[in-house]
């Protein structure tokens, strides 16, 4: 239902911004675009190179520091196809909408990044400490309120980049903000059951 009030309200503005009927412009097209569970995965560290890799229908991935060790997820949206976003495009918004199922810090928020990343279809340990694309990271809170809640984060200039690289996959690395901080763990829904539409991760474009 959230999905469907945020695609409206998209809508809304398109019209606001560029007129509809009469002889004005149309709205720019939009599109909303699952996460591809198959490639989605989350990367622990455990020890000094000790790793744990995990990929494909996890159901939830961790990011975040707890007493195991630190986590990284990683999520991958397909740009091909009728439902994606064409290589020409410019693009106006993109939106990440996440669904937290947990918050697990003693602390009442957690830093959180993003980063733009290739791990093209195998997660390996390697991709742990990857260096990102490009320079342009997302920074962006978690809050313990957060929890059992959805989450939107503005990832447009990340969309932007991925653009001006020509990727047929948005793939985005997920973890704990650096610097001093306290240790927090998040966990994002990836459900693969009949829930998904309403709870996966979602990448919302608009464009023109």
């Amino acid at each position: 239902m959230k999905r469907k009030l945020f695609a409206l309200v998209l809508v809304l503005v398109a019209l606001a911004m560029f007129g509809c009927g009469g002889g004005g412009s149309s709205p720019p097209p939009n599109t909303q675009i699952i996460s591809d569970s198959t490639l989605d995965g989350e990367i622990t560290k455990t020890g000094p190179a000790t790793f744990a890799v995990a990929q494909g229908s996890l159901q939830s991935l961790f990011a975040g520091i707890d007493a195991v060790g630190e986590s990284r997820a990683f999520l991958d949206f397909p740009l091909g196809g009728i439902d994606g976003v064409p290589l020409n495009a410019t693009i106006v918004s993109a939106t990440l909408d996440l669904f937290i199922n947990s918050f697990q810090s003693t602390a009442s928020t957690i830093p959180m990044r993003i980063e733009l990343v290739s791990y093209g279809t195998t997660l390996l340990a390697a991709n742990y400490d990857s260096s990102q694309l490009v320079t342009t990271v997302i920074r962006f809170p978690i809050f313990s309120s957060d929890s059992g809640r959805h989450v939107s984060v503005d990832v447009t200039a990340l969309m932007e980049e991925a653009q001006r690289l020509g990727l047929s996959n948005f793939q985005i690395r997920i973890m704990e903000d650096f610097g001093l901080v306290t240790p927090g763990i998040i966990e994002i829904n990836d459900t693969t059951g009949p829930n998904r539409g309403v709870l996966a991760p979602l990448l919302d474009v608009t464009y023109f």
